[in-house]
């Protein structure tokens, strides 16, 4: 089948299956399951693309490029779905949708929302399942984006699963470092944002070169991801950062300050206090609107080039 068919039909079935979920979740007054629904949604599509991708030239077991793409996608998705439904279970509820789900437009937006996000980060894997393009052998490219994808899902979870047995424990310690915490501020969304980028890349030698206009639509897959968890005010690092730092610089204003100027917000690092702020502010992402600036703040004697709410 076409490739943008299945992108086509995909959009369709993911549609279908948001505002189902939402005219349930609306009829009941309930947020249960919105994330259950997306993460289901992610496997849903992996296997639709699998069985209907086209198969004029091997079938789809026997194609180990589909099998590795669709395999680390499903891990992913496979986890975000136990750890959101985990998370939500555990807080009894989701507080961004008290104040919405008793409002039809305004709760329905948050299901077209989710359905966006799923099309979007699927792209990449719904191309490579409905690929003829019969490419074998791995390049180093394709081995090295595989190996990417893989790691940043397994970063991703090690993160998510370090932080959350440390909230478990009492949250000792006032903020994270545990384990891959004490190299990032955020491992978790690095690992987001790195399997997604990898995963188009893998996806190059499913299409017919740098002319393969869909390959290149399929970028939005980590220009989305990047977007939310870079801009979004409700999530992500904008949602973490500023005024969410507070009750750190309330209770900790010195050690955090400390920890903010050693550890990179981003990208995990070793010998991040080192490193000259102009390329803090740029390469490295750790920009000056996220931070919190108190009333009566703090001078940062770690690195001596930043001063914060003096």
């Amino acid at each position: 089948m076409n490739q943008i068919i299945v992108l086509g039909i995909s959009a369709g079935i993911t549609l279908a299956i948001q505002l189902t979920g939402f005219l349930v979740a609306y009829a009941f007054q309930t947020e249960v399951f919105y994330d259950i629904l997306g993460g289901l949604n992610y496997l849903a599509l992996a296997i639709f693309s699998a069985v209907v991708g086209d198969s004029s030239v091997d079938p789809w077991s026997s194609d180990s490029r589909k099998i590795a793409c669709v395999s680390i996608f499903a891990a992913s998705r496979s986890w975000l779905l136990i750890f959101l439904a985990w998370r939500a279970y555990d807080r009894g509820g989701d507080s961004r949708f008290d104040e919405v789900k008793s409002k039809f437009f305004e709760f329905s937006a948050f299901w077209i929302g989710q359905a966006f996000w799923v099309v979007l980060i699927s792209m990449p894997m719904i191309f490579v399942n409905s690929s003829s393009v019969d490419k074998p052998n791995f390049s180093v490219v394709d081995w090295i984006s595989i190996i990417l994808f893989g790691l940043a899902v397994l970063l991703a979870i090690v993160a998510d699963i370090q932080k959350a047995a440390w909230v478990k424990r009492g949250r000792k310690g006032t903020f994270c470092r545990d384990g891959v915490w004490a190299y990032s501020r955020h491992p978790n969304y690095f690992g987001e944002i790195l399997q997604w980028w990898a995963c188009w890349v893998f996806a190059f030698s499913s299409g017919e070169g740098f002319s393969d206009v869909q390959w290149w639509f399929s970028i939005l897959s980590p220009l989305f991801t990047m977007n939310i968890l870079l801009n979004t005010k409700a999530t992500g690092i904008p949602q973490a950062n500023g005024a969410s730092l507070k009750r750190y610089y309330d209770k900790c204003p010195e050690e955090y300050a400390e920890y903010r100027a050693s550890t990179s917000i981003l990208i995990p690092m070793v010998g991040y206090k080192n490193v000259p702020m102009f390329l803090k502010r740029t390469i490295f992402l750790d920009l000056e609107r996220w931070e919190y600036r108190p009333t009566k703040g703090i001078v940062e004697t770690v690195t001596g080039e930043d001063t914060i709410g003096v």
